[in-house]
């Protein structure tokens, strides 16, 4: 994968969005679009090899329109400025959590799990973390998630690591101020419950895609949070 030629077009988007530049310059998005198709099914062998899960998923199943649906957003734009694959063994749209690619000029990153669970499913995520507290700490207390999603447990959110350049990361897009409702506040892993989402990300600066080495790490990041994934996919499994 090119990530360069990606990222250049990308640029270039973001300073003319519209449809008269976009058609006239269509080839450089055909041609992107190549470089990201031929890396994403890259990604879709190599993942395959560690979540078997995955392995009947095409490059048309993970792959999101470049164009934007402006017709509930005061932002206009015609197209967006990033291109984005979900690898989920049961579908872009399912409540089970997968692996996300995410290419955009100065916020490259790669994450695992989900960002939006209903209600009844987070609660029942909850409990199953109370009733298998010691399993949930394995997952989420290896030394490799710790080092690829969380910063130092004295900091003052481990939850979100600490930015360098353009590289972040984190646990949990949102997080409850207090202990959930129904849940005892004094317990004392009361922090894991205050999460609103299991999204594991981690932000990678723009030459990270850059040869082929990419894949390798990829796989070490995405194999860092899918024993916490399983966990929480395994109560989603009843729901869906």
């Amino acid at each position: 994968m090119d990530a360069k030629k990606i990222l250049d077009f990308l640029k270039l988007v973001m300073a003319n969005n519209n449809r008269e530049w976009f058609h006239a310059h269509k080839a450089l998005y055909d041609a992107a679009r190549h470089e990201w198709e031929q890396g994403i099914e890259q990604a879709l062998r190599r993942i395959a090899t560690f979540d078997a899960e995955t392995a009947p998923i095409q490059l048309k199943d993970c792959l999101y329109r470049f164009y934007r649906d402006t017709r509930f957003s005061p932002d206009k734009s015609p197209y967006k400025n990033h291109f984005g694959a979900y690898i989920n063994a049961k579908g872009k749209k399912a409540l089970r959590g997968g692996y996300y690619i995410h290419l955009e000029p100065g916020n490259c990153l790669l994450a695992v799990g989900n960002y939006w669970l209903p209600t009844n499913v987070l609660t029942a995520c909850r409990n199953e973390i109370m009733a298998n507290t010691e399993a949930w700490l394995k997952c989420v207390e290896r030394k490799d998630f710790k080092h690829y999603f969380l910063s130092s447990p004295n900091s003052e959110n481990p939850f979100m690591g600490e930015a360098k350049g353009e590289e972040s990361m984190g646990f949990g897009l949102e997080r409850l101020k207090t202990c959930p409702a129904g849940f005892p506040r004094d317990w004392e892993h009361v922090e894991w419950l205050r999460l609103k989402d299991y999204c594991a990300w981690h932000g990678v600066d723009e030459a990270f895609f850059e040869g082929d080495d990419w894949i390798d790490e990829m796989e070490r990041i995405f194999r860092a949070a899918k024993p916490m994934m399983d966990f929480v996919n395994a109560v989603i499994d009843d729901y869906e």
